[in-house]
């Protein structure tokens, strides 16, 4: 019995030890960092998932993409793996990347509307003002106060979207460079594609724009975001570079990846692997 009694107990401190040898080499994976920044503007508290990039340095400058929908089950995975991808296959800089994660997308993405079915479908809507405020006067301070930066870039799809062209129409020395994903103009019956006027005030500073679409997303959208490319060609900014995309396979649902995919590559050329 006592035996059986030892036996059982070297077994136990056997399989403890196995476990404690095992845990001494399990690591957090660790990408980045996240940080709440307490908003006066919103009277909230919002989450920022920022991925750093690997070997970051402190003493270093760093581009910075802004990416909209940015919670970690939104776009901020694969988006900072598309971003770290083209770091080393193409001639992408280092860049950090800020995903700022949604409480109310509706509620912050969307400027005012009287139309009656919008304001009963969508009830929060209209305070892309304040939203645009937070960004302007808390995030971006925010994030210049904590690490160095050089370029801004601004990733919005669909109603993010929307805002992104909401921002570069009103206030376009926000950011440096827009990407514009299957932008939601359809808001409020298209009256933000009717405000060219605001276009003409813009300073005519470096500044990339990409728009794209998906050929199988709903006729209006598609339709939107030609106008929108052929608005900013009018606009006559011999420093604006402004590319277009219509994206043949892809819907509402699979757009964004692939198509963020192709406007880096405009920017960003593929280089030669080192040897």
């Amino acid at each position: 019995m006592i035996k059986k009694i030892l036996a059982l107990f070297s077994i136990l401190f056997a399989f403890q030890f196995m476990v404690l040898a095992q845990s001494e080499n399990v690591k957090p994976l660790t990408i980045g960092e996240v940080r709440t920044l307490k908003s006066k503007i919103l009277n909230e508290d919002r989450t920022l998932n920022i991925y750093l990039p690997q070997g970051f340095d402190k003493a270093k400058s760093y581009p910075v993409i802004y990416l909209l929908d940015g919670s970690i089950n939104e776009d901020f995975i694969h988006v900072t793996g598309l971003v770290q991808f083209f770091n080393q296959m193409y001639s992408m800089p280092e860049t950090i990347v800020v995903g700022i994660a949604n409480i109310d997308r509706k509620r912050d993405f969307t400027f005012h509307t009287d139309l009656k079915d919008l304001q009963q479908d969508y009830p929060t809507t209209g305070h892309s003002d304040k939203f645009i405020n937070f960004l302007e006067k808390e995030l971006l301070p925010y994030i210049g106060s904590q690490y160095k930066t050089t370029d801004k870039y601004l990733f919005g799809q669909s109603l993010g979207g929307l805002l992104a062209t909401e921002i570069l129409f009103k206030k376009p020395e926000m950011f440096n460079n827009y990407f514009i994903i299957s932008p939601s103009l359809w808001w409020d019956d298209q009256s933000l594609l009717k405000q060219t006027q605001l276009l003409s005030k813009s300073p005519d500073t470096k500044k990339f724009v990409y728009v794209s679409v998906g050929k199988d997303e709903h006729p209006v959208m598609v339709k939107d975001a030609g106008t929108l490319y052929e608005t900013l060609q009018k606009a006559g900014k011999k420093n604006w570079t402004v590319e277009y995309k219509m994206m043949e396979t892809d819907n509402h649902a699979t757009i964004l990846h692939r198509s963020l995919y192709e406007g880096l590559v405009k920017m960003f050329p593929y280089k030669e692997p080192q040897k």
